[in-house]
């Protein structure tokens, strides 16, 4: 066990089915549900079913989205058949998904029971799992309905990842460049510096831990810093909304958010003056990472009127925050619809026609 200088709820683990024994022999439950997906129940279920006492199983279908009411009203209302009293536990197992909203569910339900997050992708170890954040899509905006509420624990164990197909890596290593851009500089060198296929995912999963732990301790419900985290989100998330109910162009977060991370660094350059080369960098890398996708002018509106819908917006201003330099972040800053058409435009015309 590998708890490093983190707070007592996240675990970084080396023998999952040992600490998680050591878990439930502190911990007297009634009852204990396991949420997976069609895919975490084949992959990643097998290395935690006999650690976990007595339980039922609850599986959902895979995909953003799945992270719906309805879906919830499927959990709980396996809870609710299977008797869960307010002295139960919820385990999930999976990625973003399963994490926010089996953690909703439980944060919900019964005004609160206790859960705990196994998260299976790098996307989660890195990000969704850690900070407390936890909701469910609604007619298409993104996380527009959730509460915070932090799991009682959070077991990391990077050997799920031999688990994820080489799109899923791709998709979780956006947030760790974002880690890097919001808060070391010297670090984002190294990975711009190292071939990708050499990168040491053990190692950023942890400073990425590291990065986001201390920013959501100095600010639990985002008032103010932790609004850094969301750099790229701005425009990324709508990104990711726009393209989520159209077959064939639907973008996974970790793709729609390395492009958000280009928009909004281009906004860093007009706004707050970040310089050319930061710039260049920066859309290069991502570029080299993440390959060309041209957004088409006709989907430009809609992407710009999802936007006005981030939680971060006040009254008709849309805020958003965007770098001074690599490895510093501001936030709060007012974009409008012509910075976001802009910047969509500085992405296409980084791409081959």
């Amino acid at each position: 066990m590998i708890k490093m200088n983190l707070p007592n709820n996240i675990v970084f683990s080396q023998d999952l089915a040992h600490d998680l024994e050591e878990f439930y022999g502190e911990h007297a439950y009634s009852r204990v549900a396991v949420i997976v997906d069609e895919n975490t129940r084949k992959n990643c279920y097998p290395k935690i079913k006999q650690a976990t006492p007595d339980h039922i199983v609850i599986e959902i279908k895979s995909g953003e989205e799945e992270k719906n009411l309805d879906t919830c009203r499927y959990i709980w209302n396996e809870l609710t058949s299977n008797a869960f009293d307010r002295k139960s536990l919820v385990v999930n197992l999976g990625g973003g998904v399963i994490g926010d909203m089996g953690g909703f569910c439980a944060a919900t339900y019964k005004r609160g029971i206790d859960f705990i997050n196994i998260p299976t992708t790098l996307l989660a170890q890195v990000d969704a799992s850690i900070g407390g954040k936890l909701g469910i899509d609604f007619r298409n905006f993104k996380n527009h309905i959730g509460v915070f509420q932090n799991p009682l624990r959070v077991f990391l164990d990077v050997s799920f990842f031999k688990t994820l197909n080489p799109a899923e890596i791709r998709s979780g290593y956006a947030e760790i460049i974002k880690h890097c851009l919001i808060r070391d500089g010297n670090r984002f060198q190294e990975i711009t510096n190292t071939p990708y296929d050499r990168l040491d995912l053990f190692e950023l999963t942890r400073h990425s831990v590291d990065v986001k732990n201390k920013v959501v301790l100095e600010d639990p419900t985002e008032k103010g810093l932790r609004k850094i985290l969301n750099f790229g989100h701005t425009i990324g998330h709508a990104i990711e909304s726009f393209y989520l109910d159209r077959p064939g162009n639907k973008l996974l977060h970790g793709e729609a958010i390395a492009i958000g991370m280009i928009c909004e660094a281009f906004l860093s350059r007009q706004k707050l003056g970040m310089t050319e080369a930061d710039l260049e960098k920066i859309s290069s890398y991502i570029l080299e990472i993440y390959g060309p996708k041209a957004i088409e002018e006709s989907c430009v509106e809609k992407i710009i009127e999802l936007t006005r819908q981030d939680k971060k917006n006040v009254g008709d201003k849309i805020k958003c925050s965007l770098l001074n330099k690599i490895g510093n972040c501001a936030y709060n800053i007012d974009i409008d619809d012509d910075d976001i058409q802009a910047s969509i435009n500085y992405f296409n015309s980084l791409n081959p026609d």
